[in-house]
């Protein structure tokens, strides 16, 4: 198989996995990028943006990675800290003053990044195109009570997240974490990524390809609809269907549509695992950086139903996560394979983008394959 890019050859292992990837996994389009002290050791990228196999991924190809994007928020909100406009302990409603109701008043900002604010998903039915509205979702978000009490457990926020931390961001900044982060840390870093995509960009944008259809277990208990989770991923949802739409694509949905490659990623992620700099740019202090691992929780997550340790934001390497080799790892991966592994211990980051979706919530095999060959050779 022949691919595009460049690699250090002390990282043949990954190149080598990345192409057992289209052979053993079935990939179709995908891209691979890593760095160590803040330069480039691996850009690779191969295959097709759509189902068809008609359209070449090229070096400029960008895809929803969904949840991905949410490692590009937290770095909004680490700039506000570098800044002195914010810090992760302060009450929400200090800078959101419509969100102390409903027993709010007490939660922090470090809950919003912890995925412990209990407002995993909304009470008041909402459909698939109340994302694209801003204004409402966090109104809505406002106004709720929180499902557990805030700070004493994670539950994955796994659209609120996005909204949450995005608003605190418009109230300090008054930009759209969209613009925001275009401004101050895309632009400055010459970085592909988007959370709100112009128009102009739509065609360089691959299609997701769904994952397979699970097959029914008869045996399987009937999913229980007042539970945490379900509740969770059932409002607000979203379909795979919306990534095809002007909508979804214009949206700012900042916990899952930022559109990018790998190496648009790895570029942004640099800077955190670089310290706080990365291709010429200053944006963190090294204390920034390292306060993403100061752990938040610890325990079984309400709505992923396995056991997580959330620094801020950033999932943390444990016992249940052995991701990376270093204890100064953090990660995250979004809905169908994208992953994002940052190891502020050797200043290396990694990230896989693609395509083909599979059925995992935080990345899957594909990803994690790649991310282990690449910290066994740096």
């Amino acid at each position: 198989m022949s691919f595009t890019g460049n690699y250090d050859t002390k990282f043949q292992p990954v190149v080598d996995r990345f192409v057992k990837n289209f052979s053993e996994y079935g990939d179709i389009g995908a891209s691979c990028s890593a760095t160590v002290e803040g330069e480039f050791v691996l850009d690779i990228h191969h295959g097709h943006r759509d189902a068809e196999k008609s359209l070449p991924w090229e070096a400029d190809t960008i895809v929803n990675v969904y949840s991905t994007t949410k490692t590009m928020t937290f770095l909004c909100i680490l700039l506000l800290v570098e800044r002195g406009q914010l810090s992760v302990k302060d009450k929400v409603a200090k800078y959101w003053s419509e969100f102390a109701q409903n027993g709010k008043e007490d939660i922090e900002v470090r809950h919003f990044l912890s995925h412990s604010a209990g407002l995993s998903g909304l009470d008041e039915r909402t459909d698939p195109d109340d994302l694209y509205n801003w204004e409402k979702i966090v109104g809505l978000l406002a106004a709720q009570a929180p499902w557990w009490e805030p700070g004493t457990k994670s539950g994955y926020h796994a659209l609120t997240q996005g909204y949450l931390l995005g608003e605190v961001v418009k109230r300090i900044t008054g930009k759209s974490i969209g613009t925001f982060f275009k401004d101050e840390i895309a632009t400055p870093l010459d970085a592909d990524f988007h959370i709100g995509v112009d128009p102009k960009h739509f065609d360089r944008i691959a299609e997701l390809i769904p994952p397979p259809e699970a097959e029914p277990d008869p045996n399987a208990p009937a999913p229980d609809l007042e539970s945490i989770g379900m509740r969770t991923f059932m409002n607000p949802s979203s379909n795979i269907g919306q990534t095809r739409t002007a909508g979804w694509r214009q949206a700012e949905i900042p916990a899952a549509n930022g559109h990018g490659n790998a190496r648009s990623v790895a570029q942004v992620q640099t800077v955190l695992a670089n310290h706080g700099s990365a291709f010429g740019v200053d944006l963190l202090s090294k204390d920034t950086c390292f306060s993403v691992m100061e752990e938040q929780t610890n325990g079984m997550d309400l709505v992923l139903g396995v056991p997580m340790v959330f620094g801020l934001g950033y999932g943390l390497r444990s016992e249940s996560s052995p991701i990376g080799v270093n204890p100064n790892t953090c990660f995250w991966g979004g809905y169908g394979g994208s992953s994002i592994v940052v190891d502020l211990d050797s200043r290396a980051c990694f990230s896989y983008v693609m395509n083909k979706m599979e059925a995992g919530a935080l990345g899957d095999p594909r990803g994690f394959g790649l991310g282990a060959a690449f910290f066994s050779s740096v």
